[in-house]
């Protein structure tokens, strides 16, 4: 079976909440080369230097290509692809004046955004004013600094999100469309959009046992299926149809990327079971060590459930992102607001945490993939960690077909140093034919999202999950 991945495209159009999201306010439908000039107009000064306001463009492109992508919004039944309340999306001032050079670099870069390494979608490139506010992520009037020291756009970007991100240019242009086919799937109905739910649902299912296994990922919406989606119906408190209307497809894909996303903080490499309650000492601004990173690690759980509070980089150091998210915890749990984290703090989060921990069903935090094997493999290896790159590579085939199949007999030859070296120069990597660490951890976050249910293009599919 061949396929081929839905990469992001640039929407010709997009459509923005002159509000909060529940907050009753007019839509309006722009050009998105239109939407990224407003938001930069409105969110950065015309005198940075331009290596400053490239940086900040570019992160401010990829924040809404996310929302687009992941249909953030529109998978929670809203009719807009993102709002223009700074407490959560970006600023947009519907009809005010442009600046003419923001205006000549969102032109010239409107089709380039970032994307972490190995992952197809584009960076969710959090961004804060850095004096005000603070946030894990890019710090504007640092980018200032950073330019006038000489650094370029890319540079700059790497100092916030870290040295695994690259640029994606020339992204394809198209009219934007939601994923929802269009009609009710049902026993009976067939296709691509069949295979995408059986996929997510068997995703969904490790975190949630009780929804059956669809044994055969065929694309043919049988019994399995239909149970398969009632008993998703019944969790999730939707009407018990065990067919797939849009209410159901958008819940589905809401909770698929819930659960992707706090696995994804799993493998960031504190597991649940390696956290303590214990308060050593009071927490605050300069801190470093343990109880820093697991704070920071309580705290980006509680965001994935409530996005009042901010989730800072886990790091075991106390800077001032950590003491925003902190401060943001404080007010939305009805503390003072202090920044610091004394007992009362400390016990709060805990209690928090644990409570969201404990409505997770029993290997919540299950992987599709083994962690990279502590050596690389290359000509003339054997074994299971070869068996294992030669599965991956596999699936990874179906979408990318430049690569070639693989027997996955654990013999690292020819064929698996040529398919290796295929992967490796379609992703940029320096094509030496060597499963090290990083081409290791390209293939298993490329594989993952394959297996896990990314979106796809229509008549095609990725892989399919056993």
């Amino acid at each position: 079976m061949n396929g081929q991945v839905n990469l992001p495209f640039i929407p010709e159009t997009v459509t923005v909440h002159l509000g909060a999201p529940d907050q009753t306010a007019q839509n309006v439908t722009v050009s998105f080369v239109d939407y990224i000039k407003n938001v930069a107009s409105s969110e950065i000064y015309p005198t940075w230097p331009e290596s400053a306001l490239r940086a900040n463009i570019l992160a401010q492109i990829s924040f809404a290509l996310n929302r687009i992508y992941t249909e953030y919004y529109r998978s929670r039944g809203y009719n807009f692809d993102i709002t223009n309340s700074t407490a959560i999306d970006q600023s947009f001032t519907y009809g005010r004046d442009i600046f003419e050079n923001v205006s000549n670099i969102v032109d010239d870069i409107f089709d380039t955004y970032i994307r972490r390494d190995g992952a197809i979608e584009p960076l969710f490139a959090l961004y804060c004013d850095g004096r005000n506010t603070f946030c894990p992520g890019l710090r504007q009037w640092e980018t200032v600094s950073l330019a006038n020291q000489g650094l370029g756009p890319f540079d700059i970007l790497t100092r916030f999100y870290g040295q695994n991100i690259g640029l994606v240019s020339d992204a394809p242009i198209q009219g934007a469309a939601e994923s929802f086919p269009g009609r009710t799937l049902s026993v009976g109905s067939s296709g691509n959009d069949v295979k995408l739910i059986q996929t997510r649902l068997n995703r969904i299912s490790r975190n949630y046992p009780a929804i059956p296994k669809i044994v055969l990922i065929d694309g043919i919406f049988a019994t399995d299926t239909e149970d398969a989606v009632r008993t998703f119906q019944e969790i999730f408190s939707l009407p018990q149809t065990g067919t797939v209307d849009r209410s159901t497809w958008y819940a589905i894909a809401r909770i698929y990327s819930g659960v992707k996303s706090l696995s994804d903080l799993n493998s960031e490499g504190i597991a649940p079971e390696e956290v303590t309650d214990l308060f050593a000492q009071e927490l605050s601004l300069g801190y470093r060590g343990r109880g820093a990173s697991d704070l920071q690690y309580f705290l980006r759980f509680i965001a994935e459930f409530n996005p009042a509070v901010e989730a800072p980089v886990i790091d075991g150091i106390f800077g001032e992102a950590t003491q925003s998210a902190v401060r943001s915890f404080q007010r939305e749990y009805g503390l003072p607001d202090t920044g610091v984290v004394d007992l009362a703090t400390w016990e709060a989060i805990f209690s928090a945490y644990q409570g969201m921990l404990d409505s997770l069903p029993q290997g919540y935090f299950s992987d599709s993939t083994e962690p990279y094997p502590g050596f690389p493999v290359r000509l003339g290896s054997r074994g299971e960690e070869v068996r294992r790159v030669q599965q991956y590579l596999n699936v990874i085939s179906e979408a990318y077909p430049q690569i070639p199949k693989l027997s996955e007999d654990g013999v690292f030859g020819a064929g698996t140093q040529a398919a290796v070296l295929a992967f490796q120069s379609l992703f940029g990597l320096e094509p030496d034919g060597t499963v090290a660490l990083n081409t290791y951890n390209r293939i298993a976050a490329l594989y993952r999202d394959l297996v896990e249910g990314n979106k796809v293009n229509e008549g095609q599919f990725p892989g399919e999950l056993g």
